[in-house]
């Protein structure tokens, strides 16, 4: 009698690998080149808030009821940001890129896993202050739709706002962050007027196409969730999305090193991971 020397992890294994490909012969969506860890986690921490007892069921719930796909691709996007993130990025952004960016006549700037849309609304402030924002066009993007709405609505817990505002001083903000939102009962809402210029719209980065003509694209720990190939396949498509001369900005958990565009850029600041794309001939 022949015995099987499968464990539970590995059924596990078998049980994930068969729901991703559910996900893209159902709706299209791939993350079969995810990290895997990074999906099995996220994978079962759906599950258990669904109150489901195997990934199978979970399976069996995604592909027959839409509303459960759209709760686990919320969990596939990544939403950890804040306003001005890493100050020391948006500074060297400041001193950087936004004199270059000046020297085009319209700026076209592509916020790539924008999650909640504070990246997005920082780089609209700096972009206003350097008085770009009204010949600018930024694109932000992201897999999540309950992301992207928070994203469009603007509206924050006041106390996110705050340490956004010790973060913009020490991204060398020349005013007061409140200059830029409304505050009220425990929350608060952004400046429309920052959003009068942003096009948002759901992309999935394993699957959908590139942008094109962008002088700044902005891509932020979003590729660290992500295997090799998909890295490489992402960075090929900000490659294609980029004027020459324009800006590609990683997270401070990323680089360019050994990837496969890496002889395609040159380094602007390799701390804040600001890259430039070298001219085509």
């Amino acid at each position: 009698m022949m015995t099987s020397n499968r464990t539970a992890p590995d059924i596990l294994q078998i049980e994930v690998a068969l729901l991703l490909e559910a996900l893209h012969l159902r709706y299209g969506y791939d993350f079969r080149e995810y990290a895997r860890e990074t999906v099995l986690r996220r994978v079962e921490q759906c599950r258990a808030d669904l109150g489901l007892q195997t990934v199978t069921e979970l399976t069996g719930r995604v592909l027959r009821e839409p509303t459960a796909f759209y709760k686990l691709v919320g969990y596939f996007s990544v939403n950890v940001t804040a306003l001005f993130r890493d100050p020391g990025f948006y500074a060297s952004l400041r001193e950087r890129v936004i004199p270059m960016l000046r020297t085009w006549p319209h700026v076209k700037v592509w916020d790539a896993g924008c999650a909640t849309g504070e990246e997005l609304y920082s780089l609209a402030i700096i972009l206003a202050e350097s008085r770009l924002y009204e010949r600018s066009r930024i694109y932000a993007t992201d897999l999540s739709a309950s992301a992207l709405e928070t994203a469009r609505t603007g509206v924050y817990p006041l106390e996110i706002v705050l340490r956004g505002g010790r973060n913009y001083r020490e991204s060398g903000g020349p005013h007061s962050l409140s200059d830029y939102y409304l505050a009220g009962n425990d929350a608060a809402a952004m400046d429309g007027r920052l959003r009068k210029n942003v096009t948002f719209a759901r992309h999935n980065l394993a699957m959908d196409r590139s942008f094109g003509e962008m002088q700044l694209v902005v891509c932020r720990n979003v590729l660290i969730y992500f295997n090799r190939d998909l890295q490489d396949q992402a960075l090929e498509m900000f490659w294609e999305s980029l004027d020459n001369g324009g800006f590609l900005c990683l997270g401070d958990n990323e680089s360019l090193s050994f990837t496969a565009v890496s002889d395609r850029f040159d380094t602007v600041d390799e701390r804040a991971r600001i890259y430039k794309k070298r001219a085509v001939r």
